[in-house]
Order: C-alpha cells, then structure tokens, then sequence
C-alpha cells in the first residue's frame, strides 16, 4: 500500500468575512510531484501556510506524515523544505553564514552543513558567491540560495511557491532535473506556479484550486482527456472559465498606441 504524506479533509479558512478556502480536501502519497495551481486568490499560498503551520484558525483536518498538525507537535516541520513566493533573507550575511545557519538549526552538524551548502551552490553555478553578502547577490542568485536552504537537510516533503522566479533557462532545467530525481528517491513535492508549461512537464499529478475548491484532480493526460482544451494553460482556461485574454491584450496595445 502507498504511503499516505499528506492528508487534507475539509479544509476551510477565513480572514474577517472573506472565506478563502471553502472545504478543501486531497490526499498526497510518497514520491509526487503536485502541481498545484490556480488564479491569485484562489486559496493556493493559503493551504500550503497551513501545512507548514504558518497560518491556523482554520477548520478541517490537516495530517502530515500520518499526524494532524493542529496538536502542537511542531516536529513534522523538521522532514520538510520550503520555498515561499515572498522570501526575506538576512542581506548582512554571507551564503556561507545563511546556509550554515540554516542547516544548523536543522540539526546538521557545522562541518557537514558547510561541505553541503559550498557544494550545492557550485553544482548550481554561484559557488563564487560562497563568501559574499547575500546583499549583493542578483534575483536568480537569491532565488537560487533559498533553492539550496530548503534541501540542505534532506527534507522528505518540500513546498515550492513560484520557485524559478529570477531563474535562468538552464536553472530552470537543472531545477526540472532535481525534482525528478528527489521523487525517484521517495520525496514528495507540492509544487504551486502559475508557469503552466513547467508545471504540466513536471508534475504526476495536477490539482486546480477555484474559489477556494478543489474543481480537478488528476494527471495531465486525464485532465487532457476530460476537457476539449489541449495545453494545461488552455485546460486551465476553459475550467476557470478565462477566455478574455486575447480581447484585453488587443485592447491593452490599443492604448499604448494611443498619441
């Protein structure tokens, strides 16, 4: 029988009056690659703060690794790696520092901490920077760094938003490369973008947040299957019901042209 990561039940948020989830539930076993897309404010950044603990008040159930997150345990946190859409990094400090900090407070020894963090930033191309300030790093570097923190201990369940922001073409094919391998080995990953050609190449599995509700769940080739649509980007628009784009783009040039 498959392993069981992740579990979600009915899931429901509100912030105020606003309901941003409205009965979410999946379940999500050992060795996926989860696409998880929707249009902004759909309730996708929302569930994944969720299952990291970020956020609470929320209604539902929520199990990781097979216990529910809401008893105080915050141990599950250690077996999972996180790349948030909005990241804050300490600008004064040296990859090295950062890095070694982080795996630190993982419970990497400094030694093994240091070897992984000068190692991962040369296999990704910024092993120069190993000693320079986080503060004069481009976009694709910092993008990057956060990249390598939330791997550098080895996590079983990884939570990328938006992660090749700033990423050049072949970061992002080294980054593709990585999560193949990471699911061959067993680790699961919860992917949410709005790059849709990356997340229809990468994903096993796909699910749609509208609304805050889940509206598919399946494989490319299954979502393909129930909708007329070819692309996920075209699949996409036609369940969420988008079909505006070319009128507002020709409209949008319209106006630039206007004198």
């Amino acid at each position: 029988m498959e392993e069981i990561i992740l579990s979600i039940h009915d899931l429901q948020k509100s912030y105020g009056r606003k309901e941003v989830l409205k009965g979410v539930s999946l379940e999500v076993k050992r060795g996926e690659i989860i696409g998880y897309i929707g249009a902004n404010g759909a309730g996708k950044s929302t569930t994944i703060k969720i299952m990291l603990g970020i956020e609470s008040d929320y209604r539902g159930e929520v199990k990781i690794f097979g216990h529910d997150i809401s008893n105080g345990d915050i141990t599950y946190k250690r077996k999972i790696g996180y790349v948030p859409e909005i990241a804050e990094v300490y600008d004064n400090l040296t990859g090295h520092e950062y890095l070694t900090f982080i795996g630190e407070m993982y419970g990497l020894d400094f030694d093994l901490a240091d070897y992984k963090a000068k190692s991962l930033m040369e296999l990704f191309g910024i092993g120069e920077v190993y000693h320079s300030r986080i503060a004069s790093y481009s976009k694709g570097m910092r993008q990057k760094l956060l990249i390598i923190s939330s791997l550098l201990h080895n996590p079983e369940l990884i939570f990328f938003d938006e992660p090749i922001n700033g990423l050049d073409a072949n970061s992002v094919m080294i980054f593709k490369e990585i999560m193949t391998q990471l699911a061959a080995q067993g680790k699961t990953i919860f992917y949410s973008s709005h790059i849709m050609d990356v997340v229809e190449k990468i994903s096993s599995r796909i699910i749609l947040l509208m609304d805050g509700k889940v509206v598919a769940d399946g494989t490319f080739d299954e979502l393909k299957e129930q909708n007329t649509e070819g692309s996920l980007e075209q699949i996409f628009n036609e369940l969420t019901g988008f079909n505006e784009h070319k009128e507002l783009g020709t409209r949008f040039v319209s106006v630039v042209g206007e004198m």
